[in-house]
């Protein structure tokens, strides 16, 4: 490969579930660089860099630095999250370069994310590759992720199915958990409370000791809530949260590892409550079977589960879903060119109070990834075929072609397909499921530039997706209501991110513009923002940090008719942290600031001015 990208591989690296390779964060050129001042001075700017451009693994299932790679890719770093310190991980990725958030009020009420436009059931989420989502209603349910059991994300906006199959039309989220990073025992934890009654408390160990990697956590939040209607009572929430990581590298380069991940708790909402469970965890097996050639197996398990209980009046309804996962990854290097191959098998299985005509279906699937470097001109074909129980054969692929202009400067230009899976409502419900449905599709054009440069970066895109088979439940000649193949959509938009560290200021901005257009009637689709902006800056001073964000989003419909219009809103949050002692710090956060009073979806408004202080322990 180039240069740069072989400088890449040679860093010091771990394995995390579900993708091959991904970076330790910090780690960078530490085992390698002379104690020279001369290379301590590198290696502090060789640090920098990596900061403002940042190896990603999500996009091609390889390691490759965020300049490098011809998707659109974000990175939520762990001193981001540090200083943010989000009760919600939505909090934090409000408002990023394509992603818009929505939901029915806050502390763990039902929330989507959505990436260009592109429906909650359409993004994908992974946690360490893993696969989370409801196979029931679709799509993930982000209000019940602790932010403090990870320490990385990234987003990649735009079609990703040839390389993950369903449900990435819009893009992919993937939540990295904390791993050990340093040798021998590190102990963290974090003690507070604030606004609405909320008391959170967290703990974790993590390390490295002879060759083994460890991270084991857990935490608790609990709160009494904001109401979620205007002039209702305060609705409250509860989770719970452990994790448990371990991995072992031998001296052979063979690597084994496992994940363990469930938070549970319960949450109240307009008429009821709700218990739940969110679940993850996997085992895997690495090793090298040649010298340029990398083989790996996981095997893995997925929950989402919610029993509710609505007015007394009514009876408990359950909904449970497992899928279970057997992935084989497999990398070779030939010179400058990479190849990434495998296959997937995945089972998903329903249980619950409803009989659903079906419980269960299989999907198999293979992929084949090229990453070609003919400097200064980079290839990146990728193609994927799934085999469906329920709804038969679905083939994806993409192409992306970038340009090197200069050290600094690169062009590039994809185009990619996708589908989103019909789910187990849409298929099966016992009252109107359609088991003839089809996947939606779509094809998607960017065209896209980044500027990259030691001390900041910018980046830009602009792109187009067509959306076929929109699965939309309508009236049948009975008057019964059933999930239909109708409805087409455009999606168009223009995006526009950048970052920089200048004078001891971490700055970072956020531009989206987009036209999501429903093709049947010209209207806009229902609770998209079609314009937001997201600014954060943060100032080191001595012991003290301190930092704000301010995100803005213009107006948008609740519905398909375009007659429910919701408005704008601006939201700014402030924060500081006091680091009082060695390894000890104090911090205080305040979200929106202004006590607006704001709505993303219709009758459910969001929570006023909150203040959070805690004392945390630990890197």
């Amino acid at each position: 490969m180039s240069g740069d990208y072989m400088k890449v591989q040679c860093l010091p690296v771990v394995v995390l579930s579900g993708s091959l390779f991904a970076l330790v964060p910090g780690l960078a050129y530490s085992q390698t660089a002379p104690a020279t001042s001369a290379a301590a001075e590198n290696q502090a700017t060789d640090d920098s860099i990596l900061e403002l451009d940042p190896l990603v693994v999500t996009p091609t299932l390889g390691v490759q630095t965020q300049s490098q790679s011809l998707a659109s890719v974000s990175v939520i770093d762990q001193e981001t999250l540090r200083r943010q310190d989000p009760n919600s991980v939505t909090d934090v990725i409000r408002a990023q370069p394509g992603v818009d958030v929505t939901g029915n009020g806050s502390y763990g009420k039902t929330t989507s994310v959505m990436i260009r436009g592109i429906s909650n059931k359409a993004t994908l989420m992974l946690i360490d590759g893993i696969r989370l989502r409801s196979a029931t209603s679709g799509g993930a349910a982000w209000q019940h992720l602790e932010p403090r059991m990870f320490e990385r994300m990234e987003i990649v906006r735009g079609p990703r199915g040839s390389l993950y199959g369903a449900d990435a039309m819009g893009g992919v989220v993937q939540l990295f958990t904390v791993d050990g990073d340093e040798e021998g025992f590190n102990p963290r934890a974090s003690v507070g409370t604030g606004s609405f009654n909320t008391q959170r408390y967290s703990a974790g160990l993590s390390g490295i000791r002879n060759g083994t990697r460890f991270s084991i956590a857990g935490s608790h939040l609990n709160t009494d809530g904001a109401a979620i209607r205007e002039g209702g009572s305060d609705k409250g929430y509860d989770n719970t949260t452990g994790l448990a990581k371990l991995s072992h590298r031998f001296d052979n380069g063979i690597q084994t590892g496992l994940l363990a991940l469930r938070a549970e708790g319960n949450t109240e909402y307009n008429t009821g409550d709700m218990d739940y469970v969110q679940q993850v965890a996997g085992v895997y097996g690495e090793a090298p079977l040649a010298e340029n050639w990398r083989s790996r197996l996981t095997v893995s398990e997925a929950r989402d589960e919610s029993e509710d209980f609505p007015d007394a009046s009514a009876d408990s309804s359950q909904f449970d879903t497992r899928t279970r996962t057997v992935r084989w990854d497999n990398n070779a290097i030939f010179g400058d060119h990479e190849l990434a191959a495998g296959a997937e098998y995945m089972d998903d299985n329903v249980s619950g109070t409803t009989a659903y005509s079906e419980s269960s279906r299989w999907n198999r699937a293979f992929f084949v990834q090229g990453l070609l470097d003919f400097s200064p001109f980079s290839l990146q074909p990728s193609l994927r075929y799934d085999d469906n129980e329920a709804f038969g054969g679905e083939t994806t692929g993409s192409l992306a072609l970038g340009y090197k202009l200069d050290d600094h400067h690169t062009l590039r230009t994809s185009y990619g397909t996708a589908y989103r899976a019909p789910t187990f409502n849409d298929l099966y419900y016992p009252t109107g499921g359609n088991p003839d449905l089809n996947a939606e599709s779509s094809e998607t054009l960017e065209v896209g530039a980044r500027g990259q440069y030691q001390a900041f970066f910018w980046d830009f895109a602009v792109f187009r997706t067509e959306v076929d088979d929109l699965i939309d439940w309508a009236p049948t000649p009975s008057g019964l209501y059933s999930p239909q193949n109708i409805a087409r959509a455009r999606i168009q938009g223009a995006e526009l991110a950048a970052g920089a560290e200048l004078a001891r200021w971490d700055l970072a901005a956020a531009l989206t513009f987009l036209d999501p257009e429903d093709r049947e009637t010209g209207n806009d689709l229902e609770r998209r923002a079609t314009q937001s902006l997201r600014l954060d800056a943060d100032r080191q001073l001595g012991e003290w940090e301190l930092g704000g964000s301010w995100t803005l989003q213009n107006h948008r419909y609740n519905d398909a008719e375009n007659e429910k219009r919701l408005a704008g809103f601006g939201l700014l949050d402030l924060r500081a942290t006091w680091t009082f002692a060695p390894l000890w710090s104090a911090r205080l956060t305040v979200e929106n600031v202004t006590d607006k009073q704001y709505e993303t979806a219709a009758n459910y408004i969001n929570a006023g001015r909150a203040a959070f202080v805690s004392v945390n322990f630990g890197r």
